[in-house]
């Protein structure tokens, strides 16, 4: 994978959910593509890509993902039942599809360029809540999927794990991922929290 962002052709699995870079998230897989996805990118160290769906469902026939995803390296597996792959992923590199092709059994590969990390800002005083709620979650023990080490300072950090544990519409979640700027994205969670308290 090249650093200049040129671009490559990954498997996506379109799911309902927004992956952040740095984040962790579990999955249960059973369906025939993507078992053989998942063991093939085990089998070369290989990530995938995780798009929010924009039309279809997670089961079933192709659907179409969102322009903008997240690759996903697999950090765990195991097969408790036969047939079900439970494995965690963890968020990489944003990326943009570039073109996407559906293959027989209806997995799709995509052909991608990889966006530029976004840029990075200690927490402006005036964004702190943020940062508070956040180490709020953690301390209650509902973080349970952020991994140490905590970077409360981080705009980058706080907006993206905030981000992924809020029960935010699907919709902004993924308007926040294909945000390069943190300290708006902070300045977008404060307004949802707000509404919110309406």
């Amino acid at each position: 994978m090249s650093a200049t962002g040129d671009p490559r052709e990954i498997a996506l699995f379109p799911l309902h959910t927004v992956l952040f870079p740095g984040g962790l998230l579990p999955l249960r897989v059973f369906e025939t593509r993507y078992m053989e996805m998942v063991t093939a990118c085990l089998r070369e160290s290989t990530p995938f890509g995780v798009c929010l769906i924009r039309e279809g469902r997670e089961v079933g026939a192709p659907a179409v993902p969102h322009a903008v995803g997240c690759l996903a390296r697999i950090t765990q597996w195991d097969m408790q039942q036969l047939g079900v792959l439970n494995i965690t992923v963890r968020g990489e590199r944003r990326f943009r599809v570039l073109e996407r092709r559906v293959q027989r059994d209806g997995l799709v590969h995509s052909e991608i360029e990889l966006l530029a990390d976004e840029d990075d800002a200690l927490v402006p005083a005036e964004l702190a809540v943020c940062a508070r709620l956040l180490k709020a979650i953690i301390d209650e023990g509902a973080g349970a999927g952020i991994e140490a080490p905590f970077r409360f300072e981080s705009s980058s950090w706080v907006s993206a794990r905030l981000t992924e544990i809020l029960p935010l519409p699907l919709a902004l979640k993924q308007q926040l991922l294909e945000t390069d700027d943190s300290s708006r994205r902070l300045e977008a969670l404060r307004e949802a929290l707000r509404e919110q308290e309406k």
